[in-house]
């Protein structure tokens, strides 16, 4: 009876080590900023926008008329570059946040992922619940995303603010045009295009800081 008391208490022990572990590596991981993002890929997603707003100048000249092909287009677009990401994110993470990285990865997601899911949903439900105000769809992706950089910026560099306030300020701009030109090519390609440029330029000055502070501390 004796043993089985001390089994319990030693059990009961170890479990709170270990909730204490990961509290632990948890609370490092929000306090420590994600280097899984590679400015290289980032710089490919802002290329792959351009490339989707050439093909909508050259197959979709008028989006009013075919909403579906737009969304597929952009949607499409949007899947790929999250794939590039993903997979160059958990490789880099990997590597330069070793046994932190899978906490890392989860809280990067987990801080974007309801702005990513926002964004997927609400296509369908101005196509098919308000058709009349489709024109307001690149405006609200990208405010959605503006939110999603928000929502991460406690494990970014400072300066990603300056990238929600962009896709924040486009959004609008977008919006106030008031009708479908705000369909128009290049409010989506221009827009995506500079700000992704705009992330892989602040997380490449970010790494390369890192470097530098971690050589003079050596």
């Amino acid at each position: 009876m004796l043993c089985n008391t001390k089994l319990v208490k030693h059990m009961t022990e170890l479990k709170q080590a270990l909730t204490d572990i990961r509290n632990i590596r948890r609370q490092v991981a929000q306090t420590t900023e994600f280097r899984g993002y590679g400015p290289a890929t980032l710089s490919a997603t802002a290329i792959a926008a351009l490339l989707a707003g050439a093909a909508q100048s050259r197959w979709l000249p008028e989006p009013t008329t075919h909403p579906a092909a737009y969304v597929a287009l952009w949607l499409t677009t949007a899947v790929i570059c999250a794939a590039l990401i993903a997979t160059q994110m958990l490789t880099r993470a990997t590597h330069l946040h070793s046994s932190m990285a899978d906490e890392m990865i989860r809280m990067a997601v987990a801080q974007f992922l309801p702005a990513g899911i926002a964004g997927a949903i609400l296509p369908f439900v101005l196509l098919h619940v308000t058709p009349g105000v489709f024109w307001m769809l690149p405006g609200l992706w990208q405010i959605i995303f503006s939110l999603g950089v928000f929502a991460s910026r406690r494990c970014m560099p400072r300066s990603m603010l300056l990238v929600g306030m962009w896709f924040l300020l486009t959004g609008f701009a977008c919006i106030a045009l008031g009708d479908s030109r705000s369909l128009a090519s290049v409010t989506m390609s221009g827009a995506y295009a500079v700000g992704m440029v705009l992330v892989a330029a602040i997380h490449y000055f970010s790494a390369k800081k890192a470097l530098i502070d971690e050589d003079e501390e050596l």
